[in-house]
Order: C-alpha cells, then sequence, then structure tokens
C-alpha cells in the first residue's frame, strides 16, 4: 500500500507523505473531514466466503426470513441457501444429514417441528446452545413465551432451540352475509359450537357451518386434538399413562364426527390444509379450526373474497393445540459458527419484529406486545394469549407414530367403521407401546 501511494505522489512533500500514511488508517477511500457511509471492506466481514445451507418448510415466515436475507449477507458477507420444502418431504431428507458425522452434514441450520423435538434430541443429533445463548447479547430465551421455549427450546435441562415460529391453532370465523344475524357470542365450549356450525349449515346452498380437514395422519389429528384439548383430555396423563380413550376422549371424538358429517362439506374427510384455507377464503364456510396466522392470509385480497370480515379467537372452550417450530444446529454442520451468527440475525428483535409486520407468527413477547405491532394487527393481544394457553402435542421420540395412530383410528371412527370407544381404545393400546 504505502509502495502504491510514494509511486502515486513521488516526489511531492516525501517526508509529509510518510508521516500522515503512518497515523492514519488504510482504507480505500481517501480522508475526509465528515464520516463515510461506505459499506465495509471485504477484511472486516466476518464470515467472507462461508456459505451455509438451511432447511427450512414453505410457510409465511419463511418467505419473510428469505425477503430480509440479503441484508445479513451484506453485513457478514456470508452465503446462506435455503431449501424450502413441503412439509411431508422433509422429515424424510433430513434424517440421513442428521445421522452423518460430525461436520458432515448437508444442512449447517434446521428447523424442527415440534413433532420431531424429542426423536431429534433423544437421538443426539442437535447441539447444545446453553453457551451460546448465556454469551449472546442479541437474544435469550427469556425472551420468549415460556410455552413456545417448552416446546421448541429446552428440553429437560439443557437449551437446543430457539423458537422460530408458532402454529397455535385457534378458531377463525368469518361474518359472511349467510350468517347475517344467526350469529351471536361465540359459545365456549365443543357441544355448543358443533350445534352452532350445524345450524348454519346449507349443504344445498354449497354453505358449511364449519371447513374441516379429515386427510389423514397429520391434519386430522391437529384438528380433532383441539377437540379433545378443549374438552379436557389429553393422550397422556403427566405419569404418561394412556388417557385418549376415557370419557373426555370419547366424547370430543363424538362431536368430531357429528361436525364431520353435519357441518362440513362431503369432501372435507380428504381435505388438508390447503383446501380448507380455499373453502374459507370463498366465502362457502362460516370458518374453522386453523393455524392463527391464517388470518392475514384471508385479509389479502389476492388470496381471499372475505377481506376484513374475518376474526380469530380461541377454540371453544379455551384450549387449543399448541404448535410450532425452533431454529436448530445439526451436530453434522459444517460451520456451527456461522450458523449461530445466522440464528442471532433471524432472532434478533428488529428482524423478528420485521416478520411480524409483514404477517408472520410471532414467539418473542416484545414483539407480541409492540406498539407497532399492535397497531398494524390489533389482535395479536389476543393471539399471544391462544399461544400462552395452548397445550404441545407429547414430547416423546416416537411422536410421528403417535400422530399416524391417531390419524388412522379418527379416520376409522369418521367413516363409521367404529365407533369412537372403538376407535380410542384401539388407539390406547398402540399408544401405550410407543412411550419411551
Amino acid at each position: 500500500m504505502k509502495k502504491r501511494i510514494l509511486f502515486t505522489i513521488f516526489g511531492i512533500l516525501i517526508v509529509l507523505s510518510l508521516l500522515l500514511s503512518s497515523c492514519q488508517p488504510t482504507t480505500t477511500q481517501p480522508p475526509a473531514e465528515e464520516p463515510t457511509t461506505e459499506e465495509p471492506v471485504a477484511e472486516g466481514k466476518p464470515f467472507e466466503g462461508v456459505t451455509i445451507n438451511i432447511m427450512m418448510e414453505g410457510v409465511p415466515d419463511t418467505e419473510f426470513v428469505q425477503e430480509l436475507l440479503p441484508q445479513f449477507e451484506e453485513q457478514t458477507g456470508m452465503k446462506v441457501n435455503i431449501e424450502v420444502l413441503n412439509y411431508a418431504m422433509m422429515h424424510e431428507k433430513l434424517v440421513p444429514q442428521l445421522t452423518a458425522p460430525e461436520g458432515g452434514g448437508s444442512y449447517d441450520v434446521i428447523v424442527v417441528d415440534n413433532y420431531w423435538v424429542g426423536e431429534f434430541i433423544y437421538a443426539d443429533w442437535l447441539m447444545e446452545l446453553d453457551d451460546r445463548l448465556a454469551n449472546s447479547e442479541t437474544i435469550s430465551l427469556d425472551d420468549y413465551l415460556p410455552s413456545m421455549v417448552n416446546m421448541v427450546g429446552v428440553l429437560g435441562d439443557k437449551a437446543y432451540m430457539v423458537p422460530f415460529y408458532n402454529y397455535a391453532m385457534a378458531l377463525i370465523y368469518c361474518n359472511v352475509p349467510e350468517v347475517e344475524g344467526k350469529v351471536g357470542e361465540i359459545p365456549n365450549s365443543i357441544p355448543e359450537y358443533v350445534e352452532l356450525i350445524k345450524s348454519l349449515t346449507d349443504a344445498d346452498a354449497g354453505f358449511y357451518g364449519a371447513s374441516m380437514m379429515g386427510l389423514r395422519p397429520d391434519p386430522i389429528t391437529m384438528e380433532w386434538l383441539n377437540y379433545l384439548y378443549s374438552s379436557g383430555g389429553l393422550i397422556y396423563d403427566e405419569d404418561w399413562n394412556v388417557i385418549v380413550n376415557n370419557e373426555n376422549g370419547v366424547e370430543a371424538l363424538t362431536q368430531y364426527v357429528d361436525a364431520m358429517k353435519n357441518a362440513a362439506s362431503s369432501g372435507a374427510p380428504a381435505y388438508g390444509f390447503d383446501e380448507t384455507f380455499t373453502e374459507v377464503a370463498q366465502g362457502k364456510a362460516f370458518g374453522f379450526i386453523t393455524f392463527n396466522w391464517m388470518l392475514p392470509q384471508l385479509n389479502d385480497p389476492e388470496m381471499s373474497q372475505v377481506v376484513d370480515m374475518c376474526t380469530v379467537t380461541s377454540v371453544p372452550g379455551g384450549k387449543g393445540l399448541l404448535g410450532g417450530w425452533g431454529w436448530a444446529i445439526p451436530k453434522s454442520s459444517h460451520s456451527p459458527d456461522a450458523a449461530w451468527a445466522f440464528i442471532e440475525w433471524a432472532e434478533s428483535f428488529d428482524v423478528a419484529k420485521a416478520r411480524a409486520l409483514a404477517g408472520g407468527a410471532p414467539t418473542r413477547i416484545d414483539v407480541f406486545e409492540d406498539s407497532d405491532v399492535l397497531a398494524a394487527y390489533p389482535y395479536y393481544k389476543e393471539v399471544e394469549q391462544i399461544v400462552g394457553e395452548a397445550i404441545t402435542f407429547p414430547i416423546m421420540s416416537r411422536s410421528p407414530q403417535v400422530v399416524e395412530v391417531l390419524g388412522r383410528v379418527l379416520s376409522e371412527a369418521v367413516i363409521g367403521s367404529k365407533s369412537p370407544q372403538e376407535a380410542l381404545d384401539e388407539a390406547a393400546a398402540e399408544l401405550a407401546g410407543l412411550v419411551d
């Protein structure tokens, strides 16, 4: 550098030039009296030349991260490749990479569905994050709703994940013309709710009290668990005894079958999340039990015909299913330090707030309670309570198998090949054998 300067200004005040070059910082720009706004040189970017790979699900919060990603790459010099997959493909593709030797996997950061938490941690596939969290100036698990931390943050006394987004389930209903004058207050129990949606159904006119998703195994299981939890039931008690087939469980399934047969369309037993959203968005149903973050989608005129007609509230009975995803670093990650830098950025307050303002599903308390976020989405005050009080799926190494069992027997009850009691008794016998 000094040689280039000497050749450039050869013969002009050599001594003065040397003095100036020795006391001023090396720079690619001439000295300026006012502060410069130039971007940092490459040497100042902490992860210049580093590439990390991330697998994520194709949901709105993933899209919002992708939109903000160029900021992070510019700040750090890091290249981030995000592979977006349909949920049904993720687990199958993840497992071979998670079982790879340390540093030998394809993914540096993954998002973990709450169904997989027990499996991934008990298999020793995820790095512990306690030390990184203790030294972080950006994030702390104290920033998050405890319900989320207990589901996709900490297991036992160790931290393995940082909550990413919630998919707590709630009731979304719409004041479409077909229900005008027919609905007062939303019922506060499942039986009353079922009676309401049955009364609103006019199958001949193609209008239904509820859009329901009976597709097995995951959609039907997730939907029915809201009936179970709001009826006072659980799959296992606190000692891991199976109680899904007790009186509360049988009542919940009886009500669910009644609703499916008498308040939903004939296609409902084969519907998944997309079909129920479409039915409600087209104004063909009063509402549905679904992810709370579906409401911004229903208010998008490019996606919906019921813009500004819909409201989100707790599942009748008050206890819905809590779902969510957490960021994690696999032990097979090539670049765990770079992976952690990405997580710190993605979960920083500013980025988490930007995602929420775009219609994302928050997990941080300070984002839920931010004045700008509440001004844009006043109902987030209620969503915070919904997320905080919802009940999670059992965290165990065989959670996916629990979903498979429930999905099968619930479908059998819906089509009538088994009574609710018979279906749940069958489930109970199998679920007992899945406890770790």
